[in-house]
């Protein structure tokens, strides 16, 4: 956000600005894979291209933030990301917008493609987690399965608390699908990273790495030994 690197809480207070974006991504040098979320372009207010080009580069990322159209998703894989992440215009008043899936994927081809199954309260989540769908995401999940080549799911009810995340969440998540999941939101001891690798689940960490609760040497050793 604003060239930053921020943490908000439940997607609407910043809690917390960490180290300019190059410095971040040279303590994260020993993780596979780095989530990059364009806060400012979700939120209809310009984008962070130059930064997403810059870190791209450096990195392998997957980018987030404002895809709502075939042109934006190319935009970013021409900016070197290496997955783009599709929400809110993913999901239309009847379940999955088809239509517009097969656009991105047209563009950009499935295998570069993640879905964001975003929920508080047990629904979807939209529009920057302020609008609330009838969805449930373990019963749309195969539907979207054609669409993609995985899932970023977020607890938002957790996100940015260090609360603790819901397994039980992802365990049904995990049973719904053969595709990559990525868990977020809330995830807060290795006691929750190790449930959740025991499962086949990703683990992206935000507020529990920036504020000190988890160790980069004791996650960098635990990425490299799955």
């Amino acid at each position: 956000m604003d060239g930053k690197v921020v943490q908000l809480v439940q997607g609407r207070e910043k809690a917390l600005e960490a180290e300019e974006p190059l410095e971040m991504l040279r303590r994260f040098a020993a993780f596979p894979e780095i989530q990059v979320i364009d806060l400012d372009a979700a939120m209809g207010r310009g984008a962070n291209s130059e930064l997403v080009r810059l870190l791209a580069g450096r990195a392998v990322i997957r980018v987030g933030g404002g895809v709502r159209s075939a042109e934006r998703a190319r935009e970013l894989i021409d900016q070197k990301a290496h997955k783009v992440i599709v929400g809110t215009a993913a999901f239309g008043s009847d379940g999955p917008d088809e239509r517009f899936l097969a656009s991105i994927c047209d563009a950009i081809g499935k295998d570069r493609v993640l879905i964001a199954l975003d929920s508080k309260d047990g629904r979807i989540v939209v529009k920057g987690w302020r609008e609330s769908t009838r969805f449930i995401a373990e019963d749309l999940v195969r539907a979207l399965e054609p669409w993609c080549s995985g899932f970023l799911c977020t607890y938002v009810d957790r996100e940015g608390m260090l609360a603790g995340t819901n397994l039980e969440w992802f365990r049904r998540l995990r049973a719904a699908t053969d595709l990559e999941l990525t868990a977020a939101g809330g995830i807060t001891t290795m006691d929750e990273v190790c449930a959740l690798l025991g499962m086949n689940v990703h683990a992206a960490l935000g507020m529990a790495i920036y504020t000190g609760r988890l160790s980069l040497e004791a996650l960098a050793k635990l990425a490299s030994a799955s």
